[in-house]
């Protein structure tokens, strides 16, 4: 359960963690708050102890100073010390020197926080007020705490027992009108896709008028829809077959000729009229072979358009298909009509080049290279410029394999891709 709250998988517990986490915190600040009024009260009650006391032995300690009787005034100060609610007792004589200080903790366990209350000592002589120095009487936090420590675990019990018991009936309560619903509601839809059976309904146990059932109905009136088309489809679907059973004699001579075309048209890009991906590399794989029973070189170049995606993102796809065919025009007009090429993906083609070695096959890329650099395309008004990123191998005498030269090129272009674009890695 807890697990499932703090890691939830679903709606209903994402909505309980919302809901109680939001409770909790309101919780945690009124507790925060009822402590604090507490102490507060606590400590203005022994501060107002503090007063009574201090008007109680203000007398006493004013008669030991004008007797100058210290042995007095130490067991007066020694008293006080002793007493629950005082800490420590000051009494400094008329020119603010301190007589005696003591206090009831050590250096080493000083209280967090200390207050305390201070009056005037005065001894009445012939009528008129003899000022005879201060007494000061201190009280600290730990004595407050001592005090409310009973009311503060009482707050903290009570906020756990809440905490507790309003959890419990959140769970309840989600589970009962929430999550169950949902899960059953779940489960009938499952159940109604898997059996590919639209005529089957869903039915809530729980029929009460709220928005799950309202959702009920809504479904039950989605898979009666589907249910309607269905057939309608079904209808128009044989209507349909009748007439194309009539229709397949008139059309097959059509037919064969498009079949014809469409060979075609399956070899190539139909963008840009090279061959496509499959085409091309069925193709390349026999003039590999052939070069090996030659025994002459072959090489591959795979090229990729520089940034060719910021052109889509900045133009538009329709410009973007004209640089394509920008680029396929400008690349056939260096080869030879042995040579192959071919778009393999978006702005990724490759040319296979029979009877080339390594360095012509570089010089014919750099040359590609270049004219496509130099090449300014106008259309719709704007101008564009683009560059090319081209990786080149040549196959050895133990290379039996198309993929295993693109491979290699591939990594040859990505390479080129490294080091800046705009060049040819061989």
């Amino acid at each position: 359960m807890f697990v499932s709250f703090l890691r939830p998988n679903n709606l209903s517990q994402k909505m309980l963690r919302v809901i109680f986490s939001i409770y909790l915190c309101v919780t945690c600040l009124i507790t925060s708050m009822q402590f604090l009024s507490e102490y507060l009260k606590t400590q203005d009650s022994i501060s107002s102890e503090l007063r009574q006391l201090e008007d109680t032995v203000r007398g006493p300690i004013a008669t030991s100073l004008w007797q100058y009787n210290q042995t007095q005034l130490n067991v007066l100060i020694d008293g006080l010390v002793k007493m629950p609610i005082i800490e420590g007792v000051d009494v400094s004589d008329k020119y603010g020197q301190t007589m005696i200080s003591k206090r009831s903790y050590t250096p080493d366990s000083v209280p967090l926080s200390i207050f305390d209350t201070k009056s005037e000592l005065n001894w009445q002589l012939h009528e008129e007020q003899v000022f005879l120095g201060t007494l000061v009487l201190y009280s600290s936090s730990e004595v407050v705490l001592d005090r409310v420590l009973f009311g503060f675990a009482l707050i903290a019990f009570t906020a756990f027992i809440k905490l507790t018991v309003l959890f419990c009936l959140f769970i309840w309560a989600f589970d009962r009108y929430m999550a169950r619903p949902i899960k059953e509601l779940m489960s009938q839809v499952e159940e109604v896709q898997l059996s590919q059976n639209i005529s089957k309904r869903i039915t809530l146990s729980n029929v009460e008028n709220n928005e799950l059932s309202q959702l009920q109905q809504h479904m039950n009136n989605m898979l009666c829809a589907i249910e309607e088309d269905k057939q309608q489809l079904l209808e128009d679907e044989q209507a349909k077959r009748n007439w194309l059973e009539e229709a397949v004699a008139k059309r097959t001579a059509e037919l064969q000729i498009l079949n014809e075309k469409l060979q075609n048209l399956a070899r190539t890009d139909s963008l840009t009229g090279v061959l496509n991906r499959g085409s091309f590399f069925e193709t390349a794989q026999h003039l590999l072979i052939l070069c090996q029973r030659q025994k002459s070189s072959g090489s591959f170049v795979l090229m990729d358009l520089d940034y060719f995606k910021t052109i889509n993102d900045s133009y538009g796809h329709f410009i973007g298909d004209k640089v394509l065919i920008h680029f396929t025009q400008t690349i056939q007009t260096f080869l030879r009509k042995s040579d192959l090429v071919g778009r393999l993906g978006g702005e990724e083609f490759a040319i296979f080049l029979n009877s080339t070695g390594l360095d012509d096959a570089f010089l014919l890329a750099d040359k590609i290279r270049k004219a496509i650099a130099k090449s300014v395309l106008q259309v719709d008004g704007k101008t564009l410029t683009y560059t090319v990123s081209l990786g080149i191998v040549t196959a050895g005498p133990q290379d039996n394999s198309v993929d295993e030269l693109f491979k290699r090129a591939d990594v040859k272009l990505y390479g080129a891709k490294d080091k800046g674009r705009d060049r040819v890695e061989k």
